[in-house]
């Protein structure tokens, strides 16, 4: 049985992390406010550009001289995924729920006889991809000194994206990030960004309206496809900020009220111990007293 001085100094401590731990509640929550309507401010300039693109993709026709963003390689052999993470833990599961839906992704592909690639964006998501695909990861941009996503961020890794896949470095690249939906909920999502995927025709309705290009249909998809890839991308990163956030509140106050428990409980031992103490030493006296 630990001693009233041993459990003196752990009330203590935990009373110190108990306050670390509010601390941080209250931080995360003030930056959830700014990151939350930020990401929500990006979503429909991204849901109605990925809808504009996808919609021009399945009305042109498909040639050698079309981007290879819309027409791809040829080929669908190597797919990579850029996994965006954070850069900092203590926000529960947030970090591991985007890394496991992205290894989800890739063994899907590899039981179908693709070979999978990893492009890393935050720390967190290395290690993991590292240990279960040692030699699967091709880059990494690093994102610690970003304190909000912005989208020169965004713009840098897109161009990388499409310089390695001009290349031929890969055929098909998907985006691992997640989804906010709330502060208690936030979902891991994984998307296909490049080549453009077609809309699907609609069937059974009025006939599809054409479409006249000003200036010409290549000039339009030459400066609209690329800037898809980075809105997209920036959207990624705006989600998974404020998921990061949401994520972090709710973990730091599942500690805090851990903690607060843990500190009853060490009371209450300590107390009891403390009123065990009291009484040996009465009754040590009271024998003494006695024997007099």
């Amino acid at each position: 049985m630990a001693s009233l001085k041993a459990l003196k100094l752990r009330i203590g401590s935990v009373k110190s992390t108990q306050k670390i731990t509010k601390a941080m509640k209250m931080v995360a929550a003030a930056k959830l406010r700014r990151a939350q309507q930020n990401a929500e401010a990006g979503r429909p300039y991204s849901d109605r550009m990925a809808e504009v693109v996808s919609s021009l993709t399945s009305r042109i026709t498909v040639g050698p001289q079309s981007s290879q963003l819309i027409a791809g390689t040829g080929k669908d052999e190597t797919h990579l995924i850029v996994l965006a993470t954070g850069d900092r833990g203590l926000a529960g599961a947030f970090n591991t729920n985007i890394v496991r839906a992205a290894r989800r992704k890739a063994e899907e592909l590899e039981a179908s006889g693709k070979k999978v690639l990893f492009y890393i964006v935050g720390r967190k998501g290395r290690p993991v991809i590292q240990r279960v695909y040692p030699k699967a990861i091709i880059a990494q941009h690093d994102t610690s000194a970003m304190k909000a996503p912005a989208y020169a961020d965004a713009l840098a890794i897109a161009d990388d994206l499409i310089d390695r896949f001009e290349s031929g470095q890969f055929d098909v690249a998907h985006l691992a990030y997640s989804e906010f939906r709330s502060v208690l909920a936030q979902e891991p999502q994984v998307d296909q960004i490049i080549p453009v995927v077609a809309a699907k025709a609609e069937t059974g309705g009025a006939a599809a309206a054409a479409v006249e290009y000003e200036p010409d249909e290549d000039e339009i998809l030459a400066a609209l496809l690329p800037k898809n890839v980075t809105v997209q991308i920036y959207r990624a990163l705006l989600e998974n900020q404020a998921g990061f956030y949401g994520s972090q509140m709710t973990a730091m106050d599942n500690a805090t009220r851990n903690a607060g428990d843990m500190i009853n409980r060490l009371s209450i031992q300590y107390n009891r111990q403390r009123q065990a103490a009291i009484t040996t030493e009465l009754v040590e006296i009271i024998s003494g007293a006695e024997a007099l």
